[in-house]
């Protein structure tokens, strides 16, 4: 069954509640204080099945708002996800301040279909009913409720009259309604929260995409409060699950009332970011004063509002009727994704100003070409947004997950989208990010620069390690080891062990500088075990303190010199001849002390215990109490 959401909309009094009682049976108003003061102040629901055009059946669920300019902040949480409107204006008045504020929003909101009633028909004879359908025809001429294509039926809720037609034409508009994708991430906009015996906390939303089920887990936006969904309705009736386009009400395991509100976001955990920025495309209306540079305003999407503060892009104001690019910095975080539809009203006094869609819930700081940027992200296709997307993170590529969490597309629509790209190489897909292979290019150029200007910088050093160029570079793990073994494909680098350089590039040596390293080599080679401190070798060469250092550092990246402790250095093969005479004894004297140690090698204990940890540590000996076994 097709579920459509039908909005109403209109100036206080002009019979939408009781319109919407006459075509559904249900009273919408639910507050004693509706009821006792006759007016609707805040949003209702009502739900009615009618057979469709082609034989299937539709199952309309009524939004029901305020007509009264106090209450058109209530009126912005029910309209947001609806899929058509009823545009209501009595036939006895015509159209009123909030018939005109209400159908701009509807506009603002990019509404695609609707219906305009002329209810109360009954009130009035036929000729003032044909005025007021002329001026109501003038009024919406060239907008998406045009007369040409979309009907104006006049109504009676009081006596019933043209409530058959009313419903033939609702079968009609919501029969050409596109269904909304239930194979999306689910979201809920939450309007109404509250407790019902025997069940606990309920709350009840507009289920803009998605599907949502019995027993899922779902994150609070922008809490991220995790809840147990332990029932589900639609449209009064349990059921297993709720899918796109349903009034939905959910039974919450795991909160109270006092955890959820209105303007608050259900969706699936761990995969998106409430965020407090927005780069947007607004549009103001023809009769809205300009809006400025960095003024303050009230922001509504979905059932949600805050104040924001208005960043243009390019331009320090938007006239009366102009469209342009901002950036919105909202007092407080939500949950919006690219496509989503907002409603501005002026600080103060509050009237709504002109609205916008949304462009980028998680823009870059410091982000070059911004405006480019958003032109692009606001009409490409899913390829051609996903590209621009990846190509704005340059090197550092843009993982899956955080492909999913800018534009809500789910992991696979996002690969198949990419096929083409991926196919042809200008993408590139490295473990679970993606790169463009024009970045991916820049990066293995960024890395040979990092590495020659190290050799510049350090000519006695054999190269960079990799732990130091991937830190200059900060990619990803992955990232860095996709490139670096592309640069060695393409021999735009080498790698010896840990270390990294540019091909054929040794260390370059002055003659003194070598003589230095022989000398260092070759004073640790003839010590054998007895070493001497580090500290008198070096006092002895021709070159000074820092280069020395630096020729150390050389042969001990060369496994020439070895360090086994904080203090001692010994040169290879005096290990080496160590470890082998060491494992010799293993025939006849299986273990080894400490004393027997230093007899057998002619050391002090100083040299004794470091030497016996380091066979400890290559699996010549291990430790058994005093004694070291020979394995």
């Amino acid at each position: 069954m097709k579920s459509v959401i039908v909005g109403t909309a209109g100036h206080i009094d002009h019979g939408k509640t009781s319109l919407v009682k006459a075509l559904t049976g249900i009273d919408a108003d639910r507050l004693e204080e509706e009821k006792r003061r006759g007016i609707t102040i805040d949003i209702g629901f009502a739900h009615l099945e009618l057979p469709a055009p082609k034989g299937e059946k539709l199952r309309l669920g009524f939004v029901d708002v305020p007509g009264h300019e106090r209450f058109v902040r209530n009126m912005l949480a029910g309209v947001g996800g609806i899929d058509l409107v009823l545009l209501v204006i009595a036939a006895d008045e015509g159209i009123k301040p909030q018939t005109r504020e209400h159908f701009d929003i509807c506009r603002l909101l990019s509404v695609k279909r609707g219906i305009t009633v002329l209810n109360k028909s009954d009130a009035v004879d036929a000729d003032t009913l044909e005025v007021v359908r002329l001026e109501v025809e003038d009024f919406l001429r060239g907008s998406f409720l045009d007369p040409a294509r979309s009907p104006i039926i006049a109504v009676s809720s009081l006596t019933g009259a043209g409530l058959e037609a009313l419903r033939d034409a609702l079968a009609n508009v919501a029969g050409e309604v596109p269904a909304r994708n239930s194979t999306a991430l689910a979201r809920l906009p939450i309007d109404r929260v509250f407790t019902m015996k025997g069940f606990g906390t309920v709350v009840t939303g507009t289920l803009v995409s998605g599907t949502i089920s019995k027993e899922e887990e779902l994150e609070v936006f922008p809490t991220g409060k995790r809840l147990r969904v332990r029932g589900v309705q639609v449209h009064g009736a349990a059921a297993d699950q709720a899918i796109a386009g349903q009034r939905t009400a959910l039974n919450l395991a795991g909160a109270s009332t006092d955890d959820l509100a209105r303007g608050m976001m259900l969706a699936p955990p761990n995969t998106f970011q409430a965020s407090a920025r927005l780069d947007v495309s607004l549009s103001l209306l023809p009769s809205a004063k300009p809006l400025k540079d960095r003024a303050r305003v009230h922001f509504h999407a979905y059932t949600m509002e805050t104040v924001a503060e208005v960043h243009l892009y390019g331009t320090k104001q938007i006239a009366a009727g102009g469209e342009g690019y901002a950036q919105l910095r909202l007092a407080e975080p939500t949950l919006l994704l690219p496509g989503d539809r907002f409603i501005l009203r002026q600080f103060s006094p509050v009237v709504t100003i002109g609205g916008g869609v949304v462009l980028d819930a998680a823009p870059l700081s410091r982000s070059k070409n911004v405006q480019t940027f958003l032109e692009v992200i606001g009409g490409g296709t899913p390829e051609k947004i996903l590209e621009t997307r990846i190509a704005r993170r340059g090197q550092h590529g843009l993982p899956l997950s955080q492909a999913t969490l800018e534009t809500g597309w789910r992991r696979e629509f996002i690969l198949q989208e990419l096929g083409g790209a991926l196919r042809q190489g200008t993408v590139q897909r490295i473990a679970d990010t993606l790169l463009s292979a024009a970045s991916f290019a820049q990066l293995l150029s960024t890395m040979s620069a990092v590495v020659a200007e190290f050799h510049k910088n350090n000519p006695l050093v054999a190269g960079i390690s990799k732990e130091e160029l991937r830190d200059r570079t900060q990619v990803s793990a992955e990232v860095f080891a996709a490139a670096l073994d592309q640069a060695i494909h393409e021999k735009k680098l080498d790698v010896a062990g840990e270390v990294v350089h540019l091909p054929g590039r040794g260390v370059a040596m002055k003659d003194e500088e070598a003589e230095s390293k022989q000398t260092i080599e070759q004073a640790f080679l003839s010590a054998g075990l007895k070493v001497p401190s580090l500290r008198e070798v070096l006092a002895g060469l021709k070159v000074d303190k820092v280069r020395a250092q630096k020729i150390v550092t050389l042969l001990l990246r060369e496994k020439a010199l070895v360090k086994i402790s904080d203090e001692l250095v010994f040169h290879q093969s005096v290990l080496a001849d160590l470890r082998h005479k060491i494992a010799a004894l293993k025939s006849t004297t299986p273990k080894i002390d400490v004393a027997r140690f230093k007899d057998m090698t002619g050391v002090s204990r100083k040299y004794a215990i470091p030497l016996l940890e380091y066979l400890d540590r290559e699996r010549v000996t291990k430790r058994l109490g005093d004694e070291r076994v020979i394995l």
